[in-house]
């Protein structure tokens, strides 16, 4: 160990020789050229002559290129020296049985150089050192083969083993919702495992750290104990020379020196006790802690099981009643449909009839141009009938009478009123009219109740607005004048 310290001191000096030292002087040449410069600022023949920028710039580049060198020849080193660890690791864990086992069963040689005069005793203490040592042992060796077997269940890479205890360090433990953000984390950098497969290894891993730290605690107990069994030895060898030395020096004190023993022994029997009881309680805190976690984990558990069986009925209850909203609205809808399609169909049947109608009206109207044109054509051949009378009545039959050549005519007679025995009609109208008479007129009884009301003065009342139009007229109007536009 010495050589090694002596070796690895002296690559330090070689190392701080050879790389810091030209760096800090680098540094205090700049400091001093910069002190010149601010001092010479005005002298510039001066400066030119003491100082070169260019020559300083490549110095600094030089130092730059060894220093990365230095650097890459550093990295090296340091793969190298950590292969090198791996195989004195794995070296190690060989003769780590070996090693574990004399610590906790090799009698210490400080029991061993005890000086007591008292053989009995030193043996005593020896066995109750290895009985308290063998005690230790066994339960070091069962948290190890604990440790072993968890080891051997989790069948995790190193690399995402790694991810898996970075993350979860990244995390305080008294951070609100620690474990829902971490293990999101860790679904998005490990994608390959789904989130069962990391609860069962954060479980692991959870029972590995608490036996790992009962190790810990084991392995803290067992120095403290082994220190201060080693003190109360030492104590108790110290008491029991002194007694001896008392039983040498006073031989009738014999008695006393037995109880003085005896009360050594029993001391050591009630450390022994206060040990084993401390241990136990030690085991039994621990037990409860476990028994506490587990507890908590299982209420989280039921508490995640309830929620998600609250989400379920509040999930079912939704989709029950957007079903019973579909199945509302559709029957709505099929109710709606069948009420068109009732007035659809009535209008369709109206339709027809009209359509009958319109067509009965049509051939009508069709039969009454072709009695029209009959009609016509009859008049028209009754016409030429009467113009060929007319014209056989205004044929020239008369016979020569030269004297009515100079005769007055019937007409030149009527201008002097020779010959008139007719009046002339003043009252005649001029032209003949196709319209209702005042007879027709009076007799619709919408008229004569209308002029009852106004002789009354009660032609602009509700009730004369209210009966008006309920009073049917004489004659009935014809289907097709109905209108139908406001009964859809």
């Amino acid at each position: 160990m010495r050589d090694l310290e002596h070796k690895l001191s002296k690559e330090r000096d070689t190392y701080q020789k050879n790389t810091v030292v030209p760096l800090w002087q680098l540094k205090e040449n700049l400091k001093f050229r910069l002190s010149e410069m601010q001092c010479y600022l005005s002298e510039e023949s001066c400066l030119k002559s003491k100082f070169n920028p260019v020559e300083m710039l490549q110095k600094i580049e030089l130092v730059k290129k060894q220093q990365k060198a230095i650097l890459e020849f550093l990295i090296l080193e340091s793969l190298a020296l950590e292969r090198e660890l791996e195989d004195y690791n794995t070296k190690a864990v060989a003769h780590s049985f070996e090693e574990k086992n004399g610590l906790f069963l090799d009698v210490p040689s400080a029991l061993l150089s005890l000086e007591c005069p008292y053989p009995e005793l030193k043996t005593l203490v020896i066995n109750e050192y290895q009985k308290l040592a063998s005690g230790y042992w066994s339960k070091l060796q069962e948290i190890d083969h604990q440790l072993k077997v968890l080891s051997r269940n989790i069948d995790w890479k190193e690399e995402d083993q790694w991810v898996f205890q970075t993350v979860i360090n990244q995390y305080p433990s008294n951070l609100r919702r620690r474990r829902t953000l971490y293990l999101d984390v860790l679904q998005r950098y490990l994608p390959h495992k789904s989130r069962h497969d990391l609860v069962v290894h954060e479980k692991a891993w959870d029972r590995y750290h608490f036996i790992r730290n009962q190790r810990r605690v084991l392995i803290l107990n067992w120095a403290q104990a082994r220190k201060a069994f080693l003190l109360k030895a030492a104590t108790t060898v110290a008491e029991a020379s002194a007694a001896h030395e008392a039983e040498v020096v006073l031989a009738d004190t014999r008695q006393k020196q037995q109880e003085l023993c005896a009360d050594l022994k029993a001391k050591v029997l009630q450390w022994k006790a206060q040990q084993e009881e401390a241990a136990q309680l030690q085991a039994a805190v621990a037990a409860r802690r476990k028994e506490r976690k587990d507890e908590e984990e299982r209420l989280q558990k039921e508490r995640e099981m309830i929620r998600r069986a609250q989400d379920k009925e509040k999930l079912k209850k939704y989709w029950a009643e957007k079903q019973l909203k579909w199945q509302e609205q559709e029957e709505k809808d099929l109710q709606r449909l069948e009420e068109l399609r009732k007035l659809m169909a009535e209008q369709a049947v109206k339709d027809r009839e009209r359509v009958k109608f319109r067509q009965a009206l049509l051939e009508k109207r069709v039969l009454e141009k072709k009695e029209q044109a009959l009609q016509e054509a009859r008049e028209e051949e009754e016409k030429e009938k009467c113009l060929e009378a007319l014209r056989q009545q205004v044929a020239v039959v008369a016979k020569l009478d030269p004297a009515r050549v100079v005769a007055d005519t019937a007409a030149s007679r009527a201008r002097v009123g020779i010959g008139t025995n007719k009046e002339f009609d003043l009252q005649k109208p001029l032209f003949k009219l196709h319209t209702y008479s005042e007879q027709q007129i009076i007799s619709d009884p919408r008229l004569r109740v209308e002029l009852a009301l106004r002789e009354a003065g009660l032609h602009k009342t509700l009730y004369a607005k209210e009966i008006l139009p309920k009073i049917p007229p004489l004659k009935v109007p014809r289907r097709d004048m109905e209108s139908t536009a406001f009964k859809m």
